[in-house]
């Protein structure tokens, strides 16, 4: 620098070193960038008004360099655009450097670079050196701690079905009609109790009768014909069992008056002036109350008497009926032999009872083939190309599966996840915003984004108490280095990165015997971390220690 003041006279050094400030320092990736804010200051009378200086960030690695933007100072008689730097008072020098951050960057120098003229004469200028090293904690971030989400089937084994048929009586009678004995209804209920009872594929859940008076006369009369209504009811249905050589015992219910069904029927009636019937039973609850002031309303009682009440005086038989799927080895067997025999449920359903994934896999294709419409396959299949670490059909598989079901969270959640995988930190966003409800760990992804992309109160916030590998290093980042040790304590499943995270923890609170200890346990299970070790600047005070160096070589 003394040498440019030499040069250039009057216009002295662009920016004395002892006054250049870089920050961070080291420099430091955030959300995939290197950045750094470099200032100095010009000293006065040492900048003449014909000079040009072009100040260039130059970031220089493993024999590489990669140039930020230029940014030029001029002096007061230069025509050209710049920032204009006052002779007599001096000025400020500011700048910021953004790089794309790779790897080989952990061992690099920040340089600035100058292209020095005093009026038309160009001055040979050495690049300054401003910074040591990249810190790159944050890549420690694994957006896979927020696991892939499968869409589960809803296969079962045992599903219900339910047949009624209604045995309707005269008003306080309880006598049976054989004309309501022979109704289809009710034909149709006893061929379903025979079958339930012969197929191997079904059995009798339960047979329960009913008996109901309309809210109407005294409770005393209604309880008497609701109780006779189903036990006359009750011995039909008996009789016919034993004729037709059926086992299964009858559960008995009554009610007295059956206000409910009559609320229901009058809210899907067309009877004039029903929103006045249904505020009176709103406003009371007692039963000789509200059929007083229903009565009270003589024209409409006409029609509910004529509408409604009628098919309140019944009898109702239930029959509930289990349906047994397939079981396990019926499926495998059609699933071997001829998959288009499942239904759909069926099928993914196969592919839980398999620990292959090669046939996991198979089946969810075969899904895609059978099922075109059902976003699942795809889903759960870019699930399994995930957890094979291969982003690239993961990401194919759930832009099928978003086509079908772009809405759906679970694939949006899967979507985000493998987005952020792939570094593609836009489309994480879009599809980690339509994931709400998700059956995955929205949060991990969540706080995993923020912290790829440089929020870190963001992801403090959205981390909450989880207790991941992701959560501590933006615990690091944050400089919560307690918080940060006690969620690597809790860790369910610790790995390399865990101990290599509080490897780093110990570097940061000077923790000599932590650093070794945990950077020991890490490099036992994962051998690459010795090579990242020896480059990261985190243990930049320990990289000539023996120790230290005897476990990272």
């Amino acid at each position: 620098m003394t040498l440019i003041a030499l040069i250039l006279t009057s216009c002295g050094a662009p920016v004395p070193p002892d006054q250049i400030t870089v920050n961070p320092s080291p420099l430091t990736v955030v959300g995939g960038k290197v950045s750094a804010e470099i200032t100095g200051k010009f000293p006065a009378k040492k900048f003449a008004k014909n000079a040009t200086v072009v100040v260039t960030p130059v970031l220089k690695f493993a024999g590489k360099e990669v140039l930020g933007e230029p940014m030029t100072y001029v002096g007061e008689k230069v025509k050209e655009n710049g920032k204009v730097v006052n002779y007599r008072n001096g000025g400020t020098y500011s700048q910021t450097a953004v790089f794309d951050f790779v790897p080989e960057m952990a061992i690099s120098e920040l340089y600035l670079r100058f292209e020095a003229k005093k009026g038309k004469k160009t001055v040979e200028i050495p690049d300054l050196k401003v910074a040591d090293g990249v810190n790159q904690t944050s890549t420690l971030i694994d957006p896979k701690d927020a696991k892939a989400q499968i869409t589960a089937d809803k296969f079962q084994r045992i599903i219900q079905e339910m047949q009624e048929a209604d045995i309707m009586f005269l008003i306080q009678q309880a006598n049976l009609r054989n004309g309501q004995l022979n109704t289809k209804e009710m034909k149709d209920l006893h061929a379903a109790i025979k079958e339930a009872d012969r197929n191997e594929k079904k059995a009798i859940n339960n047979l329960e009768v009913s008996g109901y008076a309309s809210p109407e006369g005294g409770m005393d009369l209604n309880t008497r014909l609701a109780n006779n209504r189903q036990a006359n009811a009750q011995r039909y249905l008996e009789r016919e069992l034993r004729k037709n050589k059926v086992k299964a015992s009858i559960d008995a219910k009554t009610t007295s008056e059956d206000w409910e069904g009559f609320q229901k029927a009058m809210e899907e009636s067309n009877i004039q002036d029903k929103e006045l019937v249904l505020r009176v039973l709103s406003m009371y609850s007692d039963p000789e109350e509200r059929e007083a002031q229903i009565k009270n309303l003589s024209a409409v009682y006409q029609n509910i008497a004529s509408d409604i009440l009628p098919a309140l005086r019944r009898s109702r038989l239930i029959l509930t009926t289990d349906i047994i799927g397939k079981s396990d080895e019926e499926i495998i067997a059609l699933w071997k032999k001829d998959p288009a025999q499942l239904n759909v449920e069926e099928l993914l359903y196969s592919a839980t009872l398999t620990n292959d994934m090669n046939e996991k896999m198979a089946i969810y294709t075969k899904a895609t083939e059978l099922y075109k419409d059902d976003f699942r396959g795809w889903n759960n299949l870019g699930m399994c190309y995930f957890n094979q670490g291969n982003i690239a059909e993961a990401r194919r598989c759930y832009t099928k599966a978003l086509a079908i079901a772009p809405n759906d969270a679970d694939v949006n959640y899967n979507a985000g996840v493998a987005a952020m995988m792939d570094g593609d930190m836009q489309k994480a966003e879009t599809c980690l915003g339509k994931a709400a409800g998700t059956k995955g760990d929205l949060n991990t992804a969540m706080g995993t984004y923020y912290t790829m992309t440089g929020d870190y109160k963001k992801a403090k916030t959205t981390y909450g108490e989880s207790a991941t590998n992701n959560a501590a290093v933006q615990q690091i980042l944050n400089e919560d280095y307690t918080a940060a040790r006690k969620t690597l304590a809790a860790v369910q499943n610790p790995n390399a990165t865990t101990a290599y995270l509080s490897a780093i923890v110990g570097a940061r609170t000077n923790d000599r015997e932590a650093v070794y200890s945990n950077l020991k346990n890490a490099v036992a299970q994962d051998a690459s971390l010795k090579a990242r070790a020896q480059k990261d600047i985190e243990f930049a005070k320990y990289m000539e220690d023996s120790q230290f160096l005897a476990i990272v070589k």
